[in-house]
């Protein structure tokens, strides 16, 4: 009951004509966003988190999170219309939406993707409604080696859990430290890895890393495949909305069982992407017509748009409780959070109620209004990618160097800012994640710090980590998840086959 009344008094902070505006604005610049292949949910953010710094903090976190909900809706238009995805999460809705957009189903495809998105996205925000309070109420008993072990398990898991080379994850990982070292040391106050040039005393800034690692790579990449854009026009009409509502009820465990994947994946630091072929991959085994996914299969659409956006909501969770966010784009929230004078975590909850309950419900209005407008403006987003790609990469180029040059008035920034996104075009070149770098460079002054304190009280005993059960529990659970693809082969080693196994293996006359 607290938690409906500190949501309905959430309703009351955003309810006010500005926020409403803001909401649409966001929404409508994250469906363009997620359109474009170049831009991303997070780089979108990154771009336009200057633009909110003069906002107050409730209605620049709406309009942020309205900007993440509509890349999550513009990713699929794409993706199904001209099997372009515009969003690495929407890689799996091309197997089968874009089938069906050849077999003339076009309508019930985006309807569908749509419909899935905001189930996912309300499912995650019931979660976070009622968990939230509950996680940051046990995340007050954490001090510096608490805090140090969740940092920790954080790392471990993208490096134990991660879908890819754990030596990539962890090199892409080793940089982000090394770059949020540099600057002036919060211990001691000496300055680190500046080599004289007095610019970097204030380290390097996250915004200017993701502009030019997502933006910047993602433009130079798509200049090297000559992508251009093809297709035809879209549109929606009531009437097939509504036939395709109807199906939808019975495909319901489908919908169930693809927001708790993407609700798991959000929290840990999986994120929409995996999330979003794990639950293709799941449907595709669990469905009677899983022989028929691939060949325009609507099932093959409801499970990954709702795990993806099941996944992109639930990330705000632990970047709300406990400061730790589960995607990149969360970790771009979390430094606009820091940069507006409000410290994630716990007390979060009980000092800034205004801004918390304010984001939560902004949550439930701001997917509906983005499901409406995405209903109501496809042909227009679909006509977009009829301009050559040739006059929109400068533009978004135009539009990074803006967003990087207002973060400080520094024309270094803009330098930074293209060096990084030669980084991330190479990373992308070869396959190294940038989500590990981004978290690492957000999150590695602060593990440092946790780390530095809790060495401080126990006189540089490591035991620290194990002297409760709380922080011995976290610490054992982050070394089981870094060491879990060793473990696993172990463990496959040591299990005798199946009886069956050998039986499959026959011959059958």
């Amino acid at each position: 009951m607290d938690e409906l009344n500190a949501l309905f008094h959430g309703f009351n902070v955003i309810l006010t004509p500005m926020n409403i505006l803001l909401m649409f604005v966001g929404i409508i610049l994250g469906v363009l966003i997620g359109v474009l292949p170049g831009l991303g949910g997070a780089n979108g953010v990154a771009i336009l988190l200057p633009l909110t710094f003069t906002m107050p903090p409730t209605s620049a976190i709406i309009m942020l999170s309205c900007i993440y909900w509509g890349a999550l809706f513009g990713g699929a238009i794409t993706s199904i219309l001209f099997n372009i995805p515009g969003e690495p999460w929407s890689v799996a809705t091309t197997f089968d939406g874009y089938p069906m957009a050849q077999d003339g189903r076009a309508g019930e495809a985006l309807t569908t993707a749509f419909t899935s998105s905001f189930i996912g996205a309300f499912v995650a925000v019931v979660m976070i409604t009622f968990l939230a309070p509950m996680v940051a109420g046990f995340a007050l008993q954490f001090g510096p080696p608490e805090f140090f072990a969740v940092y920790l398990l954080t790392f471990c898991s993208f490096v134990g859990m991660g879908k890819g080379s754990p030596f990539k994850i962890l090199a892409s990982m080793c940089i982000g430290f090394a770059l949020a070292a540099v600057g002036m040391d919060t211990v001691t106050g000496q300055l680190r890895l500046t080599f004289g040039i007095p610019d970097l005393m204030r380290g390097f800034d996250f915004l200017i890393a993701v502009i030019g690692l997502f933006g910047i790579g993602e433009i130079l990449l798509s200049m090297e495949e000559g992508l251009a854009f093809s297709g035809k026009a879209a549109k929606i009409n009531a009437k097939v909305v509504f036939q395709t509502w109807k199906k939808l009820p019975k495909y319901w465990a489908t919908s169930l069982r693809s927001s708790l994947i993407g609700i798991w994946m959000g929290i840990t630091p999986g994120g929409a992407t995996p999330a979003s072929f794990m639950s293709y991959g799941v449907a595709k085994k669990m469905s009677k017509n899983g022989s028929n996914f691939g060949n325009g299969e609507i099932e093959g659409v409801i499970a990954p748009e709702t795990a993806a956006h099941a996944a992109g909501t639930s990330a705000l969770l632990p970047m709300l409780a406990l400061g730790i966010p589960g995607s990149p784009t969360a970790a771009v929230l979390l430094g606009g959070l820091l940069i507006w004078g409000l410290q994630p975590g716990p007390l979060l909850f009980t000092e800034q109620k205004d801004f918390v309950w304010g984001l939560i419900a902004s949550m439930y209005l701001g997917n509906l209004v983005g499901l409406i407008v995405v209903l109501t403006t496809v042909p227009l987003f679909a006509s977009i990618l009829r301009i050559p790609f040739s006059i929109i990469a400068p533009v978004i180029v135009v539009i990074c160097a803006i967003g990087a040059y207002t973060v400080h008035n520094a024309m270094l920034d803009i330098w930074l800012m293209m060096l990084f996104g030669m980084i991330g075009y190479l990373f992308k070149k070869l396959d190294y994640p940038l989500a590990p770098l981004v978290l690492a460079l957000v999150l590695g002054d602060k593990a440092e710090d946790s780390f530095r304190q809790a060495m401080l009280v126990s006189q540089g005993e490591m035991s620290i980590l194990w002297s409760n059960g709380l922080v011995g529990g976290i610490s054992t659970l982050a070394l089981v998840l870094l060491f879990w693809p060793l473990i696993s082969r172990l463990i496959a080693k040591v299990r005798p086959p199946k009886k069956d196994e050998f039986a499959a293996e026959q011959p059958v006359d």
